[in-house]
């Protein structure tokens, strides 16, 4: 309804857009009812008076997310006209392409400091080019956008575009930006996934793009270790979860943290849970050690490496208590800064579960018939079979334990909380199992177990259509060591 409202409103921009790859939902209600006032029709063509050049220009979608990001940076970064150009010619040799926003240095006023991009309305197209320019002018900040999703990068050297959260108003520095105190609060409120529009899957393809497929190391384990250290990272902040919900709560504010009911449509409900959010006070939360503050590339690796044994010891079983992150430092830079400003936990678990799907290609799940059950089938599935609190549930082909998971949550009564969970809980996650072939997603399995059921899991990687070899699983002492508990629980089924 909210949704339908606001278009409503939006008549002209809505026409204008419309059937295009362009989108304004990122810009506030505020900046879209100022556009639309200023829209005149002239000779059937929508035209403005543009906010920069003070000139009359036609309407086109790329101009619309333009003019919309222009009075951003106005009246949200503070940045002056002044500061500001458009179309600004990039030289290339005798190629001269033009750069469709420019922020120049406050203290050298013909230097460039930020270029936006926003005629390229696809991620990977913009960035080629935002690359191409920030190289060309030695320009350290970049942004792209098509008014659906947003990209705000720190060009590091030639070779890599680090992720920030933000870009600074006029009166920050990119060391402000980098080095800013960062609490859960914080990363509710600048979430990435919600705020610009991505995937966390379109995220990981994107650090593909950028380091992982040159960096000589197994995606699918690098990557894991990252998002199994950032789970860790929220999972330390559990107590500072319970004092935004309890604040939340105390005001009538019927959204957990972050997540939307049935009662506000996707686009307002984030927007009003930030508001809310943002009067939280924060001085006495523990900081966020999953981030690049800055400091030195070799220095983050210690930092990161730090919290990855951390989450080993939290949740073992998982990796290795020998596994170290094997990525480069610089490699290691880039990856944390794209992952560092995503909300990993929400009640369902499925940001996650997406991103491990994903990181288990498509090309091997299809070679061993594996496919996945959408989220919203699983759930429909557990809900008709209705397990209660006490009964068995083992799931034979468990993939990443979708199944099992959802059957938790329905036994226990509620979602993931991220709070420690009782001991009769405990005694009824318990007699749910998982059985898999694949390691790879055995793995993913129990770290989403171990998460939904309090530190511990009765997934076991095992092939259950080869029953008769099980025993050289059994008698592997290794094997044992990591999956020994659930076997055991498992056989007293017997």
């Amino acid at each position: 309804m909210r949704k339908l409202i606001r278009e409503n409103f939006m008549k002209k921009i809505s026409a204008i857009v419309r059937d295009s790859s362009y989108h304004f939902s990122l810009f506030n209600q505020s900046l879209l009812d100022q556009l639309e006032r200023k829209i005149t029709i002239k000779n059937n063509k929508p035209t403005v008076v543009c906010i920069v050049r003070d000139k009359e220009i036609v309407l086109k979608p790329e101009e619309v997310i333009r003019q919309l990001y222009l009075m951003k940076l106005m009246q949200e970064y503070d940045y002056p006209k002044s500061r500001i150009a458009l179309e600004y010619p990039i030289h290339f040799g005798r190629e001269i392409k033009s750069a469709d926003i420019v922020i120049f240095d406050k203290d050298r006023p013909r230097v460039e400091y930020i270029i936006v991009e926003v005629k390229k309305p696809k991620l990977q197209d913009g960035k080629k080019q935002l690359r191409s320019y920030a190289n060309a002018t030695g320009a350290p900040i970049a942004v792209w956008t098509n008014g659906k999703q947003i990209s705000h990068y720190h060009r590091k050297d030639p070779n890599y575009f680090e992720d920030i959260t933000d870009i600074p108003k006029d009166s920050q520095t990119l060391a402000d930006i980098l080095r800013e105190r960062f609490t859960l609060k914080d990363l509710i409120i600048k979430d990435k996934i919600p705020n610009e529009g991505k995937s966390l899957k379109t995220i990981i393809q994107e650090m593909e793009d950028e380091v992982l497929a040159n960096a000589g190391v197994d995606v699918f384990e690098e990557v894991f270790k990252l998002i199994f250290t950032k789970l860790y990272d929220e999972y330390k902040s559990k107590e500072d979860k319970v004092i935004i919900n309890h604040a939340l709560k105390k005001q009538n504010f019927p959204i957990g943290i972050a997540e939307p009911t049935e009662r506000y449509s996707k686009e307002n409900s984030f927007d009003e849970l930030k508001n809310k959010v943002s009067e939280i006070e924060d001085k006495d939360f523990r900081i966020l050690e999953f981030r690049n503050t800055g400091q030195s590339e070799g220095e983050l690796k210690k930092k990161i490496q730090k919290l990855f044994n951390g989450a080993k010891d939290n949740w073992p079983g998982v990796f290795d208590e020998e596994s170290q992150l094997q990525l480069s430092p610089s490699h290691l830079s880039v990856s944390v800064s794209s992952l560092q400003d995503i909300k990993l936990f929400n009640s369902n678990l499925q940001i996650i579960d997406e991103a491990f799907e994903y990181l288990v290609s498509k090309s091997a799940k299809g070679e061993k018939g594996q496919y996945f059950t959408p989220r919203h089938v699983i759930d429909m599935c557990v809900k008709m079979l209705n397990p209660k609190a006490g009964e068995y549930m083992i799931d034979t082909a468990a993939g990443s334990c979708g199944f099992s998971v959802h059957t938790i949550f329905q036994m226990t009564g509620h979602l993931f909380q991220n709070t420690d969970i009782s001991e009769k809980e405990k005694e009824n996650v318990l007699k749910v199992f998982g059985i898999d072939f694949d390691e790879k997603v055995v793995r993913v399995a129990r770290t989403l177990n171990l998460i939904a059921g309090d530190g511990n899991t009765n997934v076991l990687h095992l092939n259950n259509l080869d029953y008769d070899r099980w025993n050289e699983n059994i008698g592997n002492r290794d094997w044992l060591g990591v999956y020994g508990e659930g076997l055991k629980r498992l056989e007293k089924l017997r």
